[in-house]
């Protein structure tokens, strides 16, 4: 009986998300705010909670002992990590399904190795030492005793082309899930996911939960595969050639409500067409202020960016209404 008070009550939140009673505009902090602090930290999250976010945007993987951890790759990405001697990796570090939680924690994730691309891309990011791979628990522990009113989107860092390196999507997404219903947030969080078959299963396991559908349409990334026989092991077995080419199509087809689109795919009409369709476009990850102004020209309903500062700043320009600051007390 409880669970099923929970679902109803995280339909209402759902159907309130998609309805004209939640119309504001979705200002997201991709993995924190990793253009200003070491990504997917709870230092990041702090920080983008300091700026004034609507959402956490975030990714996860599970430990080896079955911990929902907040990564965004399924390995320790050596450009950010460092060990117990304080040396960055020469290589690809364990796969997170590999090592348990307590291993995790040795190792030190606040700065980027300097030289390394990733560095040039974000020179601004101020490291901190000492960071660790933060459990999602974690996470919701610090947004709860902030008072924060955020949302989180959470993504199933999952893929069709590397099964052994995590679990099956079904044991993956319904620890996800455990997780949010634990917290009691299945109200405030999305859970999104290239690999659709992971939403597939959370719109059954848990349709309360709203998903969202990222897709990339560039170049080596093309998880759509618009053209090409049969369809991309990315869509669940949707093919987005069953239903004209269009994404935002395929998406309605298969359930979807929300589309999260890399930016550069993105075009005024496919804007409008996701609207007609009944979507929300929220689109990834847009950091230069002329893609800002040219999206929110565009009335996309919400923009995931690594410099949350940057999108505040246009919408305050524009006088739109801003989410409320969550500063440490």
């Amino acid at each position: 009986m409880r669970h099923k008070r929970l679902e109803w009550g995280g339909l209402i939140a759902a159907a309130a998300l998609l309805s004209g009673c939640a119309t504001q505009f979705d200002l997201q902090g991709h993995r924190g705010a990793r253009g200003l602090v070491p990504e997917n930290t709870l230092t990041a999250f702090s920080k983008a909670l300091d700026i004034g976010v609507t959402t956490l945007e975030l990714d996860v993987g599970i430990s080896k002992d079955g911990v929902v951890v907040i990564s965004h790759d399924r390995y320790l990405n050596p450009d950010i990590t460092r060990d117990v001697t304080g040396q960055f990796l020469n290589e690809r570090g364990p796969v997170i399904a590999t090592v348990t939680f307590a291993e995790l924690q040795r190792y030190d994730v606040g700065r980027i190795k300097p030289g390394s691309n990733y560095a040039k891309a974000f020179a601004m990011q101020q490291g901190t030492d000492g960071e660790r791979v933060p459990a999602l628990a974690a996470l919701f522990d610090l947004v709860a005793k902030r008072g924060a009113d955020v949302r989180f989107n959470i993504e199933t860092k999952i893929s069709p082309a590397a099964a052994a390196e995590t679990l099956a999507p079904e044991p993956f997404v319904r620890a996800l899930i455990t997780e949010i219903r634990k917290a009691g947030l299945s109200g405030r969080a999305t859970i999104q996911s290239f690999d659709w078959r992971t939403l597939q299963i959370a719109q059954k396991e848990a349709p309360e939960i709203v998903t969202v559908y990222l897709t990339s349409q560039q170049g080596a990334g093309d998880t759509v595969q618009v053209g090409k026989p049969g369809a991309s092991p990315w869509l669940a077995g949707f093919d987005a050639d069953d239903h004209g080419g269009s994404v935002p199509r395929t998406v309605r087809a298969a359930g979807g409500r929300v589309w999260s689109p890399n930016y550069r795919d993105v075009t005024e009409a496919l804007v409008r067409e996701s609207h007609g369709l009944g979507l929300k476009i929220v689109p990834w990850t847009v950091n230069d202020e002329a893609d800002l102004k040219r999206l929110l020209d565009w009335q996309v309903d919400g923009i995931i960016t690594d410099y949350p500062d940057r999108l505040r700043a246009l919408m305050q320009a524009r006088g739109m209404p801003l989410p409320p600051r969550y500063p440490a007390k």
